[in-house]
């Protein structure tokens, strides 16, 4: 089986191949942290994150980069509007980015450069710009000329008399400076520096970069000239992405990224998200209701990464249930590995090699430009088996399927499921809540007890102990000869 992934440069799917042999060198458009991450934002880290887990699985070694904006018109906007600084107002929303993406199971990224580290790198990318032609000053700021870059478009499919500068809500903050530009589709390198902005020092004078040639420097300082995977929302296609291309492949001559990825977009009950909508939804105030993290996981990979998804109440309904049947299985192992005569659940989990039926559908299906639907279909069915088998197993003490059948079926739920991002704690964990902290150990000693007092005839013992236990979550199941089994709800 082959790994195919839809390239948004060429609009066509194609056979995944590395630059260098077993080794992904990636690189995501992160946040510009002036304001708390919404759905749409989990949607873009979770598919990366699922992505990059998924080429780890496959036996690649992978460098995953991704980086924050940290200094732009809209975080200065938030400070005056807070009466703080820029650096505070970053500083607050990367802290946040990070709390809300570690309760969707998002790994960090390998490293993180903020436009704000990386000035040297980008001035000296204008620099060599400049002294190839790509560039000029204007009344303190610096332009790229992209007449004189035969390929723009490439990546949009825009001719360049269609295009508008600034697009993605650039247009306000550039418009005021188009008398400089010595063609209105020019985009800023460097702004020069304005009352009251932080500015840096640099060979134009004082001031800031402009918003494309960060990225473009901070892959470059980071990953090299070329990467194999450039990743990011649609809304980056143009003119972030064209105008980084534009730049990066005038100053090295080399292509700046083998594949283009591209996340489809979120709509809210069909409707696209916007706060003058009153529809604006952040990660937290969802997770906040409380919808569990790992259904909200869950509704973003129950759609092709590249289509677009809609948040309704209705669709987190549906993953939370869907969610609930994933959590029974995967919690399977650790529930009955001593009543099926298994080994440590973790032991079992450390020794396994999935490698039958169930793991090559999962790999057929996320080997399709990363199918996670198909590879879902795959993860419940196993799920759906193990719960009915627990089902069994409470109520009859054995099951008809051998031990070692259930035992390769629940290692690679969990294992295909952790490809994914979607974990649960164990139930053994759990447990010291939901069960009061009784160990399985204590609730067998109780359950004696309670087999004693049934022999002395002392029923109102024998029912007290059978209510102690079921208000602590703990159901007890009398078998024929006088044996009990037992079983946390």
């Amino acid at each position: 089986m082959a790994l195919t992934v839809y390239n948004s440069l060429s609009r066509s799917l194609q056979p995944f191949e590395t630059i260098e042999p077993g080794k992904v060198r990636m690189y995501c458009c992160g946040v510009t942290v002036y304001d708390y991450c919404h759905v749409g934002h989990a949607r873009s880290y979770i598919v990366w994150d699922t992505i990059r887990r998924y080429l780890i699985w496959r036996g690649y070694g992978v460098r995953y980069v991704q980086n924050f904006t940290d200094i732009d018109d809209k975080i200065l906007n938030r400070a005056r509007e807070n009466g703080s600084s820029m650096e505070e107002v970053a500083e607050k929303f990367t802290e946040a980015y990070f709390e809300d993406m570690k309760r969707l199971n998002v790994l960090e990224a390998d490293e993180y450069p903020r436009a704000t580290h990386t000035i040297d790198g980008i001035q000296r990318l204008i620099r060599e710009l400049e002294n190839k032609g790509f560039a000029y000053y204007a009344g303190g700021d610096v332009y790229y000329k992209v007449e004189d870059f035969a390929e723009y478009g490439k990546l949009s499919g825009r001719r360049l008399e269609e295009m508008q500068a600034g697009a993605s809500g650039r247009v306000e903050v550039e418009a005021p400076d188009a008398s400089k530009k010595k063609n209105p589709y020019d985009f800023a390198l460097w702004k020069g520096a304005k009352p009251g902005e932080p500015a840096w020092e640099s060979p134009w004078g004082s001031g800031r970069p402009g918003w494309h040639i960060e990225c473009s420097a901070m892959v470059r300082d980071r990953l090299g000239d070329t990467i194999d995977i450039h990743a990011g929302g649609a809304d980056l296609i143009f003119p972030h992405h064209e105008n980084e291309i534009a730049q990066s492949e005038a100053a090295t001559g080399k292509t700046l990224a083998k594949y283009w990825l591209h996340n489809g977009f979120v709509t809210i009950d069909a409707e696209k998200m916007s706060k003058s909508l009153d529809n604006f939804t952040t990660i937290r105030d969802l997770l906040n209701r409380p919808v569990e993290p790992m259904a909200l996981r869950l509704f973003v990979l129950t759609a092709q990464y590249r289509k677009p998804i809609d948040f309704t109440d209705e669709a987190i309904a549906s993953a939370e249930n869907g969610w609930n049947t994933l959590k029974e299985g995967l919690l399977f192992g650790y529930q009955t590995a001593s009543q099926l005569g298994w080994e440590e659940p973790e032991k079992i989990l450390a020794d396994n090699k999935p490698s039958n039926d169930s793991v090559e559908q999962f790999q057929t299906a996320m080997d399709e430009d990363f199918n996670t639907p198909g590879g879902l279909a795959v993860l419940f069915e196993l799920a759906k088996e193990l719960r009915r088998e627990k089902n069994v197993l409470v109520h009859e003490g054995k099951t008809e399927i051998p031990s070692e059948v259930l035992k390769e079926k629940w290692q690679n739920l969990v294992t295909l499921s952790r490809v994914l991002g979607l974990e649960v704690k164990p139930e053994t964990e759990e447990s010291s809540t939901d069960s009061g902290g009784l160990s399985d150990g204590e609730i067998e000693s109780l359950i004696e007890q309670r087999q004693a007092a049934r022999k002395a005839k002392d029923f109102a013992e024998a029912d007290r102990i059978r209510n102690e236990l079921q208000e602590l979550g703990i159901s007890l199941i009398d078998k024929p000869g006088s044996a009990t089994i037992w079983h946390r709800n």
